[in-house]
């Protein structure tokens, strides 16, 4: 690896930041960070980063608008300092739903969250699971994706669950759901949703497919406030299913997403740490896998300009 430098943005990406550091065997860069009494934040780097290759993670946690501007603070910093070259690692993209202009005199908040990144002074962004893939088009500059499909698949393959069928949640989500079936080798079901009443809210209503008796395993991109996947999961197992796991990229988990998953007929849901999830979250069925190798796997194969395609084959 060639004069690679990271560094975590936060407190919050700490960890994470750690993590990557250890499977990269390399020491976390140095970075002093504090709040003026006026609320304003400082970054100060606490190391040289002269022609070096820097790589600023950052993940998402309450307040989200925080992390944004130590991001960009940061980002400004190591700029400032001589750098070759910035990469943002985001594990999970900030303002990933609001990609599209679908209501009147709205904006499109996670095109505006690129330009800053971009007029920070950014040279590439690393990200995982894009909420909606087109978000990586918001970028002039080089953005990958990758995806955490792979760990999943990984882990229910090492849980050796019998008699297995992969659910989607809607026709939206059946191609992704045929790809995870195809892997697993087991048949697929579609939850069927339609619109009722005049608030153009989708019910579940019916399963298209033999589910009666079979372990069903629902998958997505993220789980935010658990509201349609705990549908799903209720939905699924009224036809019949024995056990119903969930598996996604990443786990937002807010309002009353926890509440939701306590409650509901949930076996298991699986997902990623691209989100850390606070102590206060951690519960029984709830089951985290490590998505931080294949980061510092993809952040060594950019140092030393190797292929990322081939990672994604491989992953």
């Amino acid at each position: 690896m060639n004069n690679l430098k990271i560094f975590s943005c936060s407190d919050s990406a700490e960890k994470f930041t750690e993590e990557i550091c250890n499977y990269l065997k390399i020491d976390k860069g140095k970075m002093r960070r504090m709040k003026f009494k006026n609320d304003n934040n400082f970054v100060q780097i606490l190391e040289s980063v002269r022609d070096k290759d820097v790589f600023l993670i950052q993940t998402t946690e309450p307040p989200v608008n925080e992390r944004v501007m130590e991001l960009l603070i940061t980002i400004d910093a190591i700029k400032r300092a001589s750098s070759k070259r910035i990469t943002v690692v985001l594990p999970y993209y900030m303002y990933s739903r609001s990609d599209k202009k679908d209501q009147p005199r709205i904006p499109v908040t996670a095109k505006l969250f690129a330009q800053l990144i971009e007029a920070a002074g950014a040279n590439r962004v690393l990200t995982c699971d894009l909420h909606n893939k087109a978000i990586q088009a918001y970028f002039n500059i080089n953005c990958d994706v990758l995806t955490g499909e792979s760990l999943l698949e990984k882990y229910f393959d090492l849980k050796d669950i019998d008699n297995k069928v992969v659910v989607a949640t809607d026709a939206g989500s059946s191609k992704k759901a045929y790809k995870y079936a195809e892997h697993f080798g087991c048949p697929i079901a579609l939850v069927d949703k339609r619109r009722e009443g005049n608030d153009d809210r989708a019910v579940a209503s019916s399963v298209i497919g033999e589910i009666k008796g079979k372990n069903a395993l629902v998958f997505d991109d993220e789980v935010d406030t658990a509201g349609s996947i705990m549908e799903t999961v209720e939905v699924v197992k009224k036809f019949g299913a024995k056990d119903v796991y969930v598996g996604c990229t990443h786990g937002i988990l807010s309002g009353p997403a926890i509440e939701r998953i306590k409650k509901s007929s949930l076996k298991e849901l699986v997902m990623t740490n691209t989100v850390p999830l606070p102590k206060e979250k951690q519960i029984e069925k709830i089951v985290v896998v490590s998505i931080s190798e294949l980061f510092g796997e993809a952040i060594k194969r950019i140092n030393e300009e190797s292929s990322i395609g081939e990672l994604f084959e491989t992953n």
